[in-house]
């Protein structure tokens, strides 16, 4: 990988932990998410146009199923994410849905496409399945006083569902119907504030609240999470995958270290491990 490959990749994984850093401050949920949305929009928007008005693509026959579909899993995504970071802490539930995702999109790949994974591939999921468990605790998740890891394991893993769908999902529309990605992307938010408008328009006083106290925390949602997106498409374009894929996952030691040491959570040491055997586990998965 070239210097400048890696660089894309590393100011990608940064951002990605930094906008996640931001939603779970903000302590939002559905109004929250729907402020993030409406912020992207406008800023995606004289991007989308001049997009456009550049190369005049023609959409294939049936984009606009595609779109819809991937934009109702990465909303679940969104809601699921916001109530996981209000429940729990950050440093379990990011690794949590990061780790899985990628585990859950091979066995996805395995049972859908009938691929057949390599050893390498098959220690890399044992050891992200083996940092979960030690993330989470172990056996110690049966105690009645841990039922708040408990909690965090079930969102971070349904996060890590949706991660696992919308991957298999998008890599299929871009690659198969050559969506391009800047319209496929702005086309899942324009689906999701769709649908999340009629409910946010019955809670306005908790719009008007997050506005007032967490606008910046939306505006860095809603800037970050599509940066760190073009800014992995653009190392995509002279990089192999394969080498992409494993090096972004760093976004979870990041992740993991901005919960253990700014919101100062527990068991830091024995996350900061978990997640490290979850990034090895990953680069497993993809060099397999």
């Amino acid at each position: 990988m070239s210097a400048l490959a890696l660089g894309l990749v590393l100011i990608a994984a940064f951002t990605h932990a930094t906008w996640n850093f931001a939603a779970k401050r903000s302590g939002g949920g559905l109004p929250f998410v729907w402020l993030c949305g409406l912020i992207s929009l406008c800023l995606y928007l004289p991007v989308v146009v001049g997009y456009w008005t550049w190369k005049h693509p023609v959409l294939p026959a049936g984009t606009a199923l595609v779109i819809i579909g991937s934009g109702i899993i990465k909303l679940a995504y969104s809601l699921l994410l916001q109530r996981g970071y209000r429940t729990g802490d950050f440093s379990l539930i990011y690794p949590l849905a990061r780790g899985t995702g990628p585990l859950l999109s091979t066995i996805a790949a395995i049972a859908i496409f009938s691929e057949r994974p390599t050893a390498l591939a098959l220690a890399g999921g044992f050891a992200i399945v083996a940092s979960v468990f030690y993330l989470t605790g172990g056996t110690s998740l049966l105690h009645a006083d841990r039922s708040h890891l408990r909690q965090g394991l079930i969102y971070g893993f349904t996060c890590g569902c949706c991660i696992a769908g919308y991957t298999v999902w998008d890599q299929r529309a871009v690659s198969h119907l050559e969506i391009p990605p800047v319209l496929y992307d702005f086309g899942t938010q324009v689906v999701m504030v769709t649908l999340l408008t009629p409910l946010a328009l019955r809670r306005l006083p908790e719009v008007a609240h997050d506005w007032k106290t967490n606008r910046g925390k939306a505006a860095t949602v809603a800037i970050l999470g599509p940066t760190s997106y073009v800014l992995i498409l653009t190392a995509m374009k002279f990089t192999p995958v394969s080498y992409i894929a494993p090096a972004r996952e760093i976004s979870i030691l990041i992740g993991t270290y901005f919960g253990a040491k700014l919101l100062k959570e527990s068991d830091a040491k024995r996350r900061l491990v978990a997640a490290s055997g979850m990034v090895a586990g990953i680069i497993a998965l993809a060099l397999g």
